[in-house]
């Protein structure tokens, strides 16, 4: 049995497939490395939860219309040009008003805007939730794919290096009359195409390494086996029951309908009467130029004040909060439909990952008989050959067989992995709270900066200077498609 094959034959996963990149190891790089490095430096992740923290804002945005509010107005006017008759006209005025609006009643405009606001904040809060899956989804595809295409990529080489013998050994006993050119033409075409396979074997690792490279933000270094995947669930229907629980697209679309249902009612409070306090201060100062030569005798500086209540009824608005309050019901139907859609699309996708990872599960069993199967025919049509009973196409036939059924293997755990991390996300359980993932510090909690900014009110209040956290990738190194010794678990 060849090396690659016993390999094949013992490893636990694809994972012991991976490949060392110089004679000297370096340190290997795990999964959980890969998903940590995301989490802390994945530019889309890092853009999602600074959308998240918008959104966060709409809560102050909606509460502030039904908060007091004071403003001041400064007005310095110059009287040009006065009229012929205007004997006691003022030459120059400066006028200071201050305003103070209390709002008592907006028809519940103001609470209904607020609710909407903070269901959108859940319903964000789902969605970051639903990236944090995506990438993390997209990174263990990545992973898987760098480490399947560094096993095809060796199982290419071992069978380039394979058919180099067989064409050797075809071509001596050629010139001995053991074989005839047709045989040796025959290893030759086979040695032509394995060449080639090789050269895109080559190309599939560099692309699958420049992907590892955008989501994880570093070049691929010794990748180790995956750890097992937690909490796959036993049947499909507890693959369901579970994902229609926790599936964070579907919370966010049932948080979504319940903000459409507000915004209805928001719509609805302009036919409403609204009720305010106010008060308001004037300070005028005529400079001593009010009326003129009678300027003695009037006050040139004075201070006013009044203060009341205000309130608001409209009688027509040419059928506007109708039309505003229909267009909002319609809105809200359109999200009611889109909870069900979600649903049905959870239901699918559930049990879509739930089928692939069986199959993909069932097919590394028959691969892994198929090996074994292809290794014993290869070695018996090789000896029948050495007698003559067996023709070199034959044993070339045989070695491709191999090849297949070893490279079946490989893709088939890597496509069982990923189905199973796919099925996880399907659930709502594929972010780093379930994996336990070591961050290097507490993770990211989006209700921490809602509760920073729910309540603020200053107007002078901001943020520091917005800069990137993500790491950028244009100083890495072109990866190339070097392949290392295969380590064998059992060396």
């Amino acid at each position: 049995m060849t090396h690659i094959s016993r390999l094949l034959n013992t490893a636990a996963g694809i994972g012991a497939l991976t490949l060392a990149g110089t004679a000297l190891p370096a340190q290997a790089e795990t999964l959980r490395d890969a998903l940590a490095a995301v989490y802390n430096s994945n530019p889309t992740l890092e853009a999602a939860r600074a959308n998240q923290r918008a959104t966060d804002e709409d809560v102050p945005i909606q509460r502030a219309p039904g908060l007091p509010g004071v403003t001041a107005t400064a007005t310095h006017i110059e009287f040009l040009r006065q009229s012929a008759n205007a004997f006691t006209a003022p030459v120059r005025n400066l006028g200071i008003n201050t305003q103070l609006q209390v709002p008592i009643y907006s028809g519940g405009a103001v609470r209904n805007g607020v609710n909407a606001a903070q269901e959108r904040v859940a319903a964000g809060q789902a969605d970051l939730r639903g990236t944090e899956s995506s990438v993390f989804s997209q990174t263990v595809a990545a992973y898987m794919d760098v480490l399947r295409t560094e096993a095809l990529a060796q199982l290419a080489t071992n069978q380039v290096e394979v058919l180099e013998v067989t064409f050797q050994s075809t071509s001596d006993r050629f010139e001995i009359g053991d074989l005839t050119r047709t045989d040796v033409a025959q290893a030759q075409s086979r040695l032509a195409v394995a060449q080639g396979d090789l050269r895109t074997a080559y190309a599939n690792l560099i692309s699958a390494r420049e992907t590892y490279i955008q989501l994880v933000g570093q070049a691929p270094q010794n990748l180790e086996a995956p750890p097992p995947l937690p909490g796959l669930p036993s049947t499909v229907t507890d693959a369901v029951v579970i994902a229609l629980e926790n599936n964070p697209d579907l919370v966010a679309a049932k948080e979504r309908a319940e903000a459409a249902g507000f915004d209805t009612e928001v719509a609805g409070a302009g036919r409403l009467p609204t009720l305010g306090l106010f008060a308001n201060t004037d300070y005028s100062n005529f400079f001593g130029t009010l009326g003129g030569p009678f300027s003695a005798d009037l006050v040139q500086e004075e201070v006013t004040a009044n203060a009341g209540v205000r309130l608001t009824i409209p009688i027509f608005q040419g059928g506007l909060p109708a039309a505003r309050q229909r267009q909002a019901g319609a809105r809200e139907s359109a999200a009611l439909e889109q909870v069900i859609a979600t649903e049905r699309s959870i239901i699918q996708q559930t049990r879509a990952a739930y089928a692939s990872w069986q199959a993909s599960n069932a097919v590394i069993e028959s691969s892994r008989a198929a090996v074994e199967a292809a290794e014993v025919s290869l070695e018996g049509v090789r000896a029948e050959n050495s007698i003559g009973n067996r023709t070199i196409i034959d044993v070339l036939n045989a070695e491709q067989e191999l090849l297949s059924a070893r490279a079946q293997l490989v893709t088939a755990r890597r496509n069982a992995y990923v189905a199973g991390f796919t099925l996880l996300a399907a659930m709502g359980k594929a972010e780093a709270r379930d994996l336990n993932l070591d961050t290097g510090g507490p993770l990211y909690d989006p209700e921490v900066n809602y509760e920073r900014v729910r309540g603020r009110f200053w107007d002078w209040d901001r943020d520091p200077e917005p800069a990137p956290n993500s790491t950028r990738t244009v100083d890495i190194e072109a990866p190339d498609a070097f392949i290392g010794p295969v380590l064998n678990p059992d060396e």
